[in-house]
C-alpha cells in the first residue's frame, strides 16, 4: 500500500491549489481514504475524505464550502482542490488509508500514510 501526495506550494490569501493523493495497493471498495494537516506545534487535524461506501464525500466545518474532493478512478487519484485559501490553511497536509468503509476524521483509523506535501498560504 502507497500514498503519496503532490502539488503543494507558496500561494497567496484567496488563491487556489489542488493537491493530489496517488494511491496504490489497494482500491477504493476496500479502503476509504482521508485527508489531514498538521500545522506547526498543533494536532493533526481531520479535514474532510471520501467513504469507500457510496464514494460520500465529507469536510471537516473548518474548510466545508471551500476544499472539494474528487477521484479519477482511471488514474488512483485523489485530488482536493482548495478555494479561497487562508493564512490559517498553512499546514503539511496528508492523505491516508483506512479500513473504515464510512471513513473517519480521526487519524488513529487509519493505517497507511503519505509522507505530505507542504502548503504555505501567505497574506
Amino acid at each position: 500500500v502507497q500514498l503519496v501526495e503532490s502539488g503543494g506550494g507558496l500561494v497567496h490569501a484567496g488563491d487556489s491549489l489542488r493537491l493530489s493523493c496517488a494511491y496504490s495497493g489497494f482500491t477504493l471498495a476496500d479502503y476509504s481514504i482521508g485527508w489531514f494537516r498538521q500545522a506547526p506545534g498543533k494536532e493533526r487535524e481531520g479535514i474532510g475524505g471520501i467513504s469507500s461506501v457510496l464514494r460520500h464525500t465529507f469536510y471537516a466545518d473548518s474548510v466545508k464550502g471551500r476544499f472539494t474532493l474528487s477521484v479519477d478512478n482511471a488514474k488512483n487519484t485523489v485530488y482536493l482542490q482548495m478555494d479561497s485559501l487562508k493564512t490559517g490553511d498553512t499546514a503539511n497536509y496528508y492523505c491516508a488509508a483506512t479500513i473504515n468503509k464510512g471513513g473517519s476524521f480521526y487519524a488513529y483509523e487509519y493505517d497507511y500514510w503519505g509522507q505530505g506535501t507542504q502548503v504555505t498560504v501567505s497574506s
